[in-house]
C-alpha cells in the first residue's frame, strides 16, 4: 500500500516551514501555529483531544492548544512531522492510511488555501486522487446523511457514487476530482473547485447547505 498519508503529513509540514506559524488557515480563526497544535494533540494527546467531544474538558484543550501554539516553530512542526508516539494505532501504515489521509489532505489544503483562493494551488498525482475517492466513497453517506437533497458524486477518470437518495427538492450531482469533492463535503465548498447540477431547487437547496 502507497503510503500517501505519511507523505501528505510531509508536504504539509515543508508548507508549514515556508509559511511560517502566523500565516492564516481556512480553519478560521486558527493560524498555521493553531492548526499544527491541533495535529499534534490529535497524535499524540488523547486526555486533551476528548475535550473537543465532551464540554466540561473544552478548557482544558484550549489551555492545551495554547501550549502547543507558543512553542517554537521549528519544535512544534518537528512534532507534526514525527509522528505519534509508539503507542499509538496510526503507527501502524494500514491504520495512519485509513485514520490520517484525508485528514492531512484536508488540513494541507487549509493551508495554501488560507486566504480564500478557489481552485488547485499544487499538483495532485492520479494515485493520490484515487486514494482520496475510495476514502470519499466510504465516508459519503454519513456526510451527506443531513443534506436537504439527495447526492450523487461524479470524478471524472475515477467514477460516479450516488450517496444519498432523493428528497423532495430532488437529486444535485457534485462534480469535481476527489480532493476537490472532499473538501466540498467537509465545510471547504467556498474554496473547492466543484460544479453541482440537477434540478434548479436542488442545486440551490446543496449550494446553501455546503
Amino acid at each position: 500500500m502507497t503510503a500517501h498519508a505519511a507523505a501528505e503529513r510531509q508536504a504539509l509540514c515543508d508548507t508549514f516551514e515556508r509559511v511560517g506559524p502566523a500565516a492564516p488557515t481556512l480553519c478560521d480563526p486558527w493560524s498555521t501555529a493553531e492548526l499544527a497544535a491541533h495535529l499534534v494533540i490529535r497524535d499524540s494527546r488523547p486526555d486533551l483531544a476528548v475535550g473537543a467531544a465532551v464540554p466540561f474538558l473544552a478548557p482544558r484543550l484550549e489551555r492545551g492548544m495554547e501550549s502547543y501554539a507558543t512553542r517554537p516553530w521549528a519544535e512544534l512542526v518537528h512534532l507534526v512531522r514525527t509522528g505519534p508516539p509508539a503507542w499509538s494505532p496510526t503507527r501502524a501504515p494500514f491504520v495512519d492510511e485509513v485514520a490520517n489521509l484525508s485528514e492531512f489532505f484536508i488540513h494541507h489544503e487549509d493551508v495554501l488555501r488560507g486566504e480564500g483562493q478557489v481552485g488547485p494551488h499544487r499538483e495532485v498525482s492520479p494515485d493520490l486522487e484515487a486514494a482520496l475517492w475510495r476514502q470519499l466513497t466510504t465516508v459519503a453517506k454519513l456526510l451527506a446523511r443531513r443534506l436537504p437533497t439527495g447526492l450523487v458524486l461524479v470524478a471524472p477518470g475515477h467514477g460516479r457514487s450516488a450517496v444519498k437518495g432523493p428528497t423532495g427538492v430532488g437529486t444535485a450531482v457534485l462534480t469535481g476530482a476527489p480532493g476537490e469533492l472532499l473538501l466540498a463535503l467537509f465545510g471547504r465548498a467556498r474554496v473547492a473547485e466543484v460544479e453541482v447540477t440537477g434540478p434548479a431547487e436542488a442545486v440551490v437547496a446543496l449550494r446553501g447547505a455546503l
